[in-house]
C-alpha cells in the first residue's frame, strides 16, 4: 500500500511539473531559433507575439494583448541594440493599449539602423501602429493588418462624431456629448501620430492621406487590410518572408486541447507524379 501511495504522489508531481518543463523547453528552442536568425541576418530579433498560451501549472489560457510590460521589454531590447545594428521585429497580435503601442513605434522610428517588421499572420490595431514605423514591412501573402481608428469603450470614435452630425444637440444625452468630444481628440491624436510615423518614408501629402484612411473610420475596426491595399497606400511592403520566421512562429503554440481544431498531414504536397527532391 505504501508503494502505491508513493507512486500516486510521484504521478501527481510529474503531472504538475510537466507543463512547466514543456514551457521551458519551448523557451530554449525559441532562443536558439532567434540566435540563428540574428546571426544569419546580422540583426537584433525581437518577438511581440500574443497567443492564448497556458501560463500556469493548471494550464489556464489567458488572453494576451500589447501592454505596458511589453513596451518596457521592447524598449529595453532596442536600448541594448547598437545604433548600427538592424532590428527585426516579428509581430503577431490583436492589438492593445495605445500608449504602449505608440512607445514601441516611436522607439523603432528613432532607431538609426534599419527596422524590418515581419507579420506572418496578422497584426491588428496597435500592432498596425507599430508596423507603420518600419523601414520595411514583410508580410505573408495572406497576412493582414487592421485599421487604426480609436475606440472609446465599445464605440468607434468616428461613429460617435456622426451622432453629433445627425442629431440636434438637445436630443443627445450628456454622456454621448462627452464621448463625442473625446472622440474628436482621439481621432486627431492618432492621425497625427500615424502621419509622423509614415512621414519617414512618404511626402507630407501622401502621409496625411494614408493616415486619414487608416485612422478616421474608413473601415470597421476588425477590417483586414491586405498586402495589395497597403502597397496602394504607398507603404513599403513585400511578401519575401524568410522560412525561419514560420519556424519561429511554430514555437509559439496555442494551448493544447483534447483535439486540435485544424489537422493536416505534415510536409508539402505536390501534383501526382512529382516528388520533393
Amino acid at each position: 500500500m505504501e508503494m502505491f501511495s508513493q507512486i500516486f504522489w510521484l504521478f501527481l508531481i510529474i503531472t504538475a511539473l510537466t507543463p512547466y518543463l514543456q514551457q521551458q523547453m519551448l523557451r530554449s528552442a525559441r532562443t536558439r531559433k532567434m540566435v540563428e536568425l540574428e546571426r544569419r541576418r546580422g540583426s537584433r530579433v525581437i518577438t511581440l507575439i500574443h497567443r492564448q498560451e497556458a501560463l500556469s501549472l493548471l494550464g489556464v489560457p489567458l488572453t494576451r494583448f500589447i501592454n505596458i510590460e511589453d513596451s518596457e521589454q521592447v524598449l529595453t531590447a532596442i536600448r541594448l541594440t547598437d545604433e548600427e545594428v538592424p532590428i527585426d521585429l516579428i509581430l503577431h497580435t490583436p492589438g492593445g493599449l495605445v500608449l504602449a503601442s505608440e512607445q514601441i513605434a516611436e522607439a523603432l522610428l528613432r532607431h538609426p539602423g534599419k527596422v524590418t517588421v515581419f507579420v506572418p499572420h496578422y497584426s491588428m490595431s496597435g500592432g498596425t501602429l507599430i508596423a507603420t514605423a518600419a523601414d520595411e514591412l514583410v508580410m505573408d501573402q495572406n497576412a493582414v493588418l487592421g485599421p487604426l481608428d480609436p475606440q472609446l469603450g465599445q464605440y468607434p470614435a468616428a461613429s460617435l462624431i456622426k451622432v453629433l452630425e445627425s442629431k440636434e444637440m438637445k436630443d443627445i444625452d450628456d454622456q454621448t456629448i462627452i464621448l463625442a468630444d473625446l472622440a474628436v481628440k482621439a481621432l486627431s491624436q492618432v492621425k497625427d501620430t500615424v502621419k509622423c510615423l509614415l512621414g519617414k518614408h512618404m511626402d507630407e501629402a501622401q502621409a496625411e492621406q494614408t493616415a486619414i484612411k487608416l485612422t478616421q473610420g474608413t473601415w470597421t475596426h476588425d477590417y483586414p487590410i491586405d498586402v495589395e491595399q497597403l502597397a496602394d497606400m504607398g507603404i513599403n511592403v513585400n511578401t519575401d518572408m524568410p522560412a525561419e520566421i514560420y519556424s519561429l512562429m511554430s514555437l509559439f503554440p496555442q494551448p493544447r486541447t483534447a483535439r486540435p481544431s485544424v489537422e493536416y498531414s505534415p510536409g508539402p504536397v505536390y501534383p501526382s507524379g512529382q516528388k520533393d527532391n
